[in-house]
């Protein structure tokens, strides 16, 4: 495992496995989406008291998820960096960044149209304690990328913006209790374990699954392209990448 793990550090390996992966991750994610989505908008019946609105789940569920899981990824890697200077690491959370933003966004948009209908016509409530906290994750998305492109020094960019990414990884409980923790217009969390099992009919739940796979595709997709375009750039003076055009070229 832990010579997997160094060999994936290595920009050539890192770029001829994912040049392996990224075909087999782009069909994986069509189909997955492709499914989903007929199944989810189309198939799956709609909520008894919520009606169609309840659709937006297929979308709004996911993204959030991955706002925050994307943002621990994000986190890790930035740890990575700080404490073993492996330059794939940073490339990883910056790849990570405004993928997880866009993530952020889309739960944010979804979410305040799904409750809509729920709040009494209302798109926003600012003392909603989940609401706020997601607002703030994406603005720590943000933040990470203003800090990673302003320094010329990108290692005085990748540390800055590693640091900031570690304190903010104390947001991402905070977002995931917050309803537990606090009085909130958001219903409670209804995806862990046999809650998620007892409250969710199966002819919705299993289409939601797929649609968390798509959004996990979909990232995984967008991260090996994104990294191996900052890869690309970084090591463009390296032999391994004058080779490499060579033999395209050829």
């Amino acid at each position: 495992m832990w010579v997997w793990f160094h060999k994936l550090g290595s920009p050539p390996y890192f770029y001829r496995f994912s040049t392996i992966v990224l075909p087999w991750l782009a069909v994986l994610t069509l189909i997955l989406f492709s499914v989903g989505v007929v199944w989810g908008l189309y198939i799956a019946p709609s909520d008894y008291q919520q009606s169609e609105t309840s659709r937006i789940m297929y979308v709004h569920v996911p993204a959030s998820m991955f706002s925050m899981s994307i943002y621990m990824v994000m986190a890790m890697a930035s740890a990575v960096t700080l404490i073993w200077r492996i330059k794939l690491a940073d490339l990883v959370a910056s790849a990570s960044a405004p993928i997880g933003a866009a993530y952020t966004f889309i739960a944010l948009i979804t979410g305040s149209l799904w409750g809509r209908t729920m709040w009494g016509n209302t798109y926003w409530e600012w003392s909603d304690p989940r609401l706020m906290s997601e607002l703030i994750l994406f603005f720590l998305y943000l933040g990470y990328m203003a800090l990673n492109s302003a320094y010329e020094d990108r290692r005085r960019a990748a540390r800055a913006a590693a640091v900031l990414a570690l304190v903010g990884v104390v947001n991402i409980p905070i977002i995931h209790y917050s309803v537990e923790w606090w009085t909130s217009l958001h219903q409670g969390s209804t995806t862990r374990g046999t809650q998620f099992a007892a409250t969710i009919d199966p002819s919705m739940r299993y289409p939601l699954f797929v649609m968390m796979g798509a959004f996990a595709m979909l990232y995984a997709q967008l991260l090996l392209k994104y990294t191996r375009c900052l890869l690309l750039d970084g090591e463009r003076n390296n032999a391994w990448v004058k080779e490499m055009v060579k033999q395209h070229a050829a």
